[in-house]
């Protein structure tokens, strides 16, 4: 894919500098990075503060907690493990012997009754949220049943994640805590933790230094700050949701969750490179590594979910456009100009990615503002991506 512009440069650097330029209302800190399939950077810029209230501002090497982008981490690392016939998608008694949890769980009714499962659960239901495990933030009834301590997804702790499926294995798409069960599967095939397994399997090879589940000092001496957006649209300051790895005393808990769903944090560009990765069918473009087979790549790039075409309404296409759900991540087009099948997905403190491997480009959007779905994101998002396919 060709550069881009001085123009549209330009026009995306203004672009983002307003975004992050009312430090009351508006984004108080933002990290925009677009990369093409040869792992070069079309665009990056960091605009606004290193959080409400801070002086300091928002840079390239800024680390974000990227939530829910962890899950495409996740994806490779197990998809590298299925390559080399340590893990298969569809084997049920294997995760089960690996996790005797899983072989276990119960199924919880609308009558907040638990029954047996009817089936076991396969790492590809794990990946495609078909296994039937939820998030208590985005479902009522496993709410219900948690009462009075609840699950807190958030923790760092095991315990948290030790819930009931809310409906039958394979019988429906539920956004939740699946992915964080394909990491333990990693983490007991490997007999060793997530994040020692991505290091070693990934981020090294594509030579990245700022991503991890338990951020070193370097790291967290550039952590931004954590935002919450009130009804009002006025900005504060709040603490971090995953806290636990950010505290000196998780650097030797025994009970530490590695969380393959949403545990890592990460410096935007390095992200970046992963995606490039997978622009290039698996071979980092930069280091010339191969991680993925290329067509394990087209695997995790295909729809998972036929059976389920309606699955979520969580990102509504303009027109019903049609829309499946790969290996960890949501397949669409969209109005900006990606193609049909783009693979993209967010973070909960509104980041949001994309990669496009038809038209060869990627990026990411930071910011660390809750909750979710915040207007003036998704407003920078489609801003951004859109003048990206226009200047193609």
């Amino acid at each position: 894919m060709s550069r881009l512009s001085e123009k549209t440069i330009n026009d995306l650097r203004l672009t983002t500098e307003a975004a992050c330029s009312d430090q009351e209302a508006g984004i108080p800190g933002a990290v925009v990075v677009v990369v093409g399939r040869d792992g070069k950077e079309l665009f990056s810029h960091a605009a606004g503060k290193r959080g409400f209230g801070s002086d300091e501002p928002m840079t390239l090497d800024s680390i974000f907690w990227i939530a829910s982008c962890t899950k495409m981490i996740t994806g490779i690392a197990c998809m590298q493990l299925v390559e080399k016939g340590l893990l298969n998608l569809d084997d049920s008694a294997q995760v089960e012997s690996l996790c005797p949890e899983l072989r276990d769980v119960k199924v919880l009714q609308d009558d907040v009754k638990l029954v047996e499962k009817k089936r076991g659960i396969t790492l590809r239901m794990l990946l495609s949220h078909t296994a039937g495990f939820g998030y208590t933030f985005f479902n009522e009834k496993l709410r219900d049943f948690s009462k009075p301590s609840g699950f807190d997804e958030f923790s760092g702790l095991e315990h948290d994640i030790l819930q009931p499926l809310i409906h039958q294995p394979g019988e429906g798409w539920q956004y939740g805590i699946n992915i964080d069960w394909a990491g333990i599967l990693v983490e007991r095939v490997t007999s060793s933790t997530l994040d020692s397994y991505c290091q070693s399997h990934i981020y090294e090879p594509l030579g990245l230094t700022n991503i991890s589940m338990k951020p070193g000092e370097d790291m967290l001496r550039k952590l931004a700050y954590m935002n919450h957006r009130a009804p009002d649209g006025k900005l504060s300051g709040r603490d971090h949701l995953l806290r636990r790895p950010l505290l000196p005393d998780s650097k030797h808990s025994p009970s530490f969750l590695y969380s393959g769903g949403a545990g890592a944090f990460a410096k935007p560009q390095d992200y970046c490179q992963i995606l490039a990765t997978l622009l290039n069918n698996g071979t980092s473009p930069t280091t010339g590594v191969k991680i993925l087979e290329p067509q394990t790549v087209e695997k995790m790039f295909q729809n998972q979910i036929p059976n389920f075409p309606n699955f979520g309404q969580l990102y509504p296409i303009p027109g019903n456009g049609p829309q499946g759900w790969g290996i960890t991540f949501m397949l669409t087009e969209g109005v900006t100009g990606r193609s049909n099948g783009t693979a993209h997905w967010a973070g909960l403190p509104n980041l949001f990615w994309w990669c496009d491997r038809e038209k060869g480009v990627a990026g990411i959007i930071a910011s660390q503002i809750l909750p979710f779905g915040d207007a003036q994101i998704l407003g920078l998002w489609g801003t951004v991506e859109s003048a990206v396919y226009q200047a193609l």
